[in-house]
């Protein structure tokens, strides 16, 4: 008889893209798969893939400010929570497995009490909705293992992250035939996430003159932040890949990105030496940073925090990363448990025979 499961989160790719690394990994004959996120990104990811049920309901964002959305978000949350409990209901789930976001947080209260709950944290430090979720779930699992002694009530399992199965068979010939570069260059491949980083596009954009001295460069932009007056010879400018993801990335040489987990745990087991310019402290609650400075200290990265990023920094520290290359990979190739798909797996699997 199938199992069933339930996958939540959403709001980014970063929220998705590891659910999707786990749903590949099942056996559609042993599973029946279920998705509960809102009309945002995750809808329009799951929805392209074969034999996972898509249920939408209504939530919002947990703001840490004053707004009239704020004011209106708990009401929002509510309603979600009780298309949730609706659904729990008729799908009997023998598992629920989050990934976070605020559109999760519905969906693990509504669980709570019906099935093994099991919720993962990609970040060094757990965010606003994965605490929240995690007085719900029976276990937290986590990325960083300086992270499990952040989790309260023991709950915390150090496990690694989902890496999308498609990356690992990417071919640069795919990439230089989706480009049309040449591929006598170096690439560089820069990356603000899903939904861009303007901080960095336009460091990059003015850094141009002297990295095209050296590599051809790869920019994903993100969204809506194409710039058509921007033009060189072995620049390319792109808002959003998907599917020439795992092409890209066999391509690049090296990789500037900001320091969200996904994105660098992804480089790790891909070996992509990279810097990275985490989003500021001052602007968000710091995940990055930290997410950063962990990867700089164990010699997987080099790192330019808010207030040292500048056209020339940026240009300075690409082209010395790509003279130390080797040294990056070496040590990343060294790295033990980067990929965690099989031990989350297992955790799931044991969850839902309990």
């Amino acid at each position: 008889m199938k199992k069933t499961i339930v996958f939540t989160g959403g709001g980014t790719a970063g929220h998705v893209t590891p659910n999707l690394a786990l749903i590949e990994k099942l056996d559609r004959a042993e599973w029946d798969i279920h998705y509960i996120g809102t009309n945002g990104m995750e809808k329009t990811l799951v929805e392209a893939v074969d034999g996972v049920t898509y249920h939408e309901i209504e939530s919002d964002k947990l703001r840490r400010y004053l707004s009239v959305k704020t004011l209106a978000a708990p009401f929002h949350v509510q309603k979600g929570y009780l298309q949730a409990k609706k659904l729990i209901k008729e799908l009997k789930p023998d598992v629920v497995f989050s990934k976070g976001g605020y559109v999760s947080v519905p969906v693990v209260a509504a669980a709570k009490g019906k099935c093994p709950i099991l919720t993962h944290e990609s970040d060094y430090t757990p965010g606003l909705a994965n605490r929240i979720d995690a007085r719900f779930a029976d276990r937290v699992l986590v990325t960083f293992e300086d992270t499990v002694p952040l989790v309260k009530d023991g709950k915390g399992v150090h496990t690694g992250t989902p890496i999308r199965p498609e990356l690992y068979r990417g071919t640069r010939e795919k990439a230089l035939a989706f480009t049309g570069l040449s591929g006598t260059r170096p690439v560089l491949l820069v990356t603000g996430g899903s939904l861009g980083a303007e901080s960095v596009n336009v460091a990059v954009r003015k850094a141009l003159p002297t990295l095209l001295k050296t590599f051809d460069v790869v920019h994903l932009c993100g969204k809506g932040k194409v710039d058509d007056g921007v033009r060189y010879p072995g620049y390319l400018q792109y808002e959003y890949i998907r599917e020439e993801m795992a092409d890209l990335f066999a391509l690049a040489d090296i990789v500037c990105s900001r320091a969200g987990a996904n994105a660098v745990f992804e480089l790790l087991a891909l070996h992509k030496p990279m810097l990275l310019l985490p989003l500021s402290g001052a602007s968000t609650r710091g995940d990055q940073e930290l997410n950063a400075q962990y990867f700089k200290s164990k010699g997987f990265a080099k790192v330019l925090l808010a207030d040292e990023v500048s056209p020339e920094s940026v240009a300075n520290e690409l082209i010395a990363l790509y003279g130390e290359r080797e040294a990056y990979i070496q040590t990343m190739q060294s790295a033990k448990g980067v990929d965690g798909t099989e031990a989350i797996l297992n955790l799931i699997r044991e969850a839902a025979n309990a």
